[in-house]
């Protein structure tokens, strides 16, 4: 017989963003940063690749894009807070890139250095087999343990009234 000793993990990135399975991915990491006592960090990636040229080199539009972004991760480390994760243990990382998944692991995962990587990913109803662009690239290049928390999209709603 063998003795189970469940993995505590010390350092926990998480992606986020505004998309469900984001949220999900960031309810997770946060009972998961809670339960083990782990430091938190929460990115979210600013897609320059969306920007158009014009926009690129407006200084205003940036500054604001960016300002609003981090006033969304803020919002992510007040509910982690309110959740009951330590406030001292959160980083809020805001980023850019054109490719968020490529930015996540050749530049915040050397700077934050987890033990574990949290991404969602949206499936498609019945389709059970295959993850998001962005999630498979993070599970293949993190270098780290990497969850993927999913959600389905299209899904018929549960009832509990059974």
């Amino acid at each position: 017989m063998f003795e189970i000793k469940p993995k505590v993990f010390h350092r926990i990135l998480v992606g986020v963003d505004d998309a469900p399975d984001a949220r999900a991915a960031f309810a997770y990491a946060c009972g998961k940063a809670k339960r083990d006592n782990s430091e938190l960090g929460i990115v979210s990636i600013a897609e320059t690749g969306r920007v158009n040229v014009f926009q690129a080199l407006d200084k205003d539009y940036v500054h604001s894009s960016r300002q609003e972004l981090q006033k969304r991760i803020n919002e992510y480390v007040e509910a982690a807070v309110k959740y009951g994760v330590d406030r001292s243990k959160i980083t809020a990382i805001v980023d850019e890139g054109e490719r968020p998944a490529e930015r996540i692991c050749n530049h915040v995962v050397p700077m934050f250095e987890p033990d574990l990587v949290i991404v969602g990913s949206i499936g498609k109803w019945g389709n059970r087999k295959s993850v998001g662009s962005q999630a498979a690239y993070i599970t293949r290049n993190a270098g780290v343990s990497v969850f993927v928390i999913r959600t389905v999209e299209g899904a018929p709603a549960k009832s509990d009234d059974k």
